[in-house]
C-alpha cells in the first residue's frame, strides 16, 4: 500500500533542495576559490549547514509539522551541504598542495562535527 503523504514530502524536499542548493551556489559564487586554494565556500557551507542540522534536531519535536524536518533538513539543509564538492575538493588538492589537502579534509570533518556538537547543545538551551 502506497503512503498518500510521499508526494507532499518529496514535495517539501524537493523545493528546499532547491532553496539549499541556490544558497550553497551563491556562497560559491561570492567566495570562488582556483584549484590549490583553500575552498573556504565550501568549508563554511559545510560547517554552517552542520551547525543548523544540529540545532533543526535539537528543536524539532514530535508536535512540529510533520512537514518540517523534511523540508528544513533533508531539503534546505541536505541542498546546502556538499560532500560531492567537499570530495572533489580535496581530491584536486591532493595533486597541487598535500598539506592543505590534509587540513581541509580534517579540518572540515572536525569542525563539522564540533559545529553540529554545539549546534545541539544551542538547540537543547531555551
Amino acid at each position: 500500500m502506497a503512503d498518500d503523504g510521499l508526494p507532499r514530502v518529496v514535495g517539501v524536499v524537493a523545493l528546499g533542495g532547491v532553496i539549499g542548493s541556490l544558497a550553497r551556489y551563491g556562497l560559491a559564487e561570492a567566495f570562488p576559490h582556483s584549484v590549490g586554494e583553500f575552498p573556504w565556500a565550501t568549508f563554511g557551507t559545510n560547517v554552517l549547514g552542520c551547525f543548523a542540522i544540529g540545532v533543526l534536531l535539537a528543536r524539532i519535536t514530535p508536535r512540529s509539522h510533520p512537514l518540517l524536518r523534511p523540508f528544513l533538513g533533508t531539503g534546505i539543509l541536505g541542498g546546502f551541504t556538499t560532500f560531492s564538492t567537499f570530495a572533489v575538493d580535496t581530491e584536486q588538492l591532493l595533486h597541487v598542495h598535500l598539506l592543505v589537502a590534509f587540513a581541509y579534509y580534517f579540518g572540515t570533518v572536525v569542525a563539522a562535527l564540533l559545529a553540529a556538537f554545539i549546534g545541539e547543545w544551542t538547540g537543547h538551551r531555551r
